[in-house]
């Protein structure tokens, strides 16, 4: 047979894949693999004698093991699985993720919650992004904007002592709020407030991140800034990318203090 058969011959049947990991894994008694994947004696028997002419696995003792031909496809099979499962997770929103950025295995988004608006939810990625914020009492946020709707509700929380919040800016985003008599008067509860600290960084911030200690939100938008998703994962290498690019852009920002505020609110 060749390759492309061979991949074939187990894409065909879960219960293959299953059974070839599962022993790939630890040493597993024919009873115990009948109970973990849930098949006949009769199918599971079909699977072991196909695995044993390919030299996929071998009895030892009381159990079955897979040999080192067998722990590789085991691992390759499970490599393509779970770059699957990724695809069919960003596949709708692909097209708007800041690749270029995200400095990660893309895999690991695989289990990330992807929120879209619809007719009826328009506003649902900015919801995540708000149930995050109503939960973290250390947060951390770097984006190109601070829209009035999270920013009253981190004005909210750090006011009343629920939060301590640390954000980098694009400058565009200060401008933006200071057209705004409201907005602009909660950030500056903000800046004064101890609990909070606000920086903007001159170069601009290309993404739009909020963090807290163990969920990261990525708000994703199109070409016209338009808001197309929201993806939120508890993956520890994303928090851990997601906290070294908060450090990178607050180590290039500066304080932003009522004087630096007032430069700010006046520029174009």
């Amino acid at each position: 047979m060749d390759a492309i058969e061979e991949a074939e011959f187990l894409a065909r049947s879960e219960n293959r894949v299953a059974v070839l990991r599962l022993v790939a894994a630890e040493r597993h008694s024919r009873a115990a693999l009948a109970d973990a994947v849930d098949v006949s004696q009769a199918t599971l028997g079909r699977i072991l004698e196909d695995f044993d002419e390919r030299s996929w696995i071998r009895h030892e003792g009381t159990g079955y093991v897979a040999t080192a031909t067998g722990e590789l496809v085991a691992t390759a099979v499970t490599d393509l699985v779970e770059t699957l499962q990724a695809e069919q997770t960003l596949r709708d929103v692909v097209r708007y993720l800041p690749t270029h950025a995200m400095e990660f295995d893309l895999r690991r988004l695989a289990d990330a919650e992807i929120t879209t608006p619809s007719r009826t939810r328009p506003s649902a990625p900015l919801q995540t992004t708000a149930a995050l914020i109503d939960d973290a009492t250390d947060l951390r946020a770097f984006s190109h904007t601070f829209n009035e709707r999270t920013l009253t509700q981190v004005h909210d929380r750090v006011t009343n002592g629920d939060q301590t919040f640390a954000g980098v800016f694009s400058r565009r985003a200060y401008t933006a709020l200071a057209a705004e008599p409201a907005a602009w008067e909660r950030t500056l509860a903000l800046i004064d407030h101890p609990d909070a600290e606000l920086r903007v960084r001159e170069e601009g911030v290309p993404l739009a991140v909020t963090l807290s200690d163990d969920r990261v939100n990525l708000l994703v938008r199109d070409e016209e800034g338009l808001l197309q998703a929201a993806l939120e994962s508890t993956d520890e290498a994303v928090s851990e990318w997601a906290g070294e690019n908060f450090e990178h852009y607050w180590r290039t920002a500066t304080t932003v203090d009522r004087d630096r505020a007032e430069r700010l609110a006046h520029e174009e």
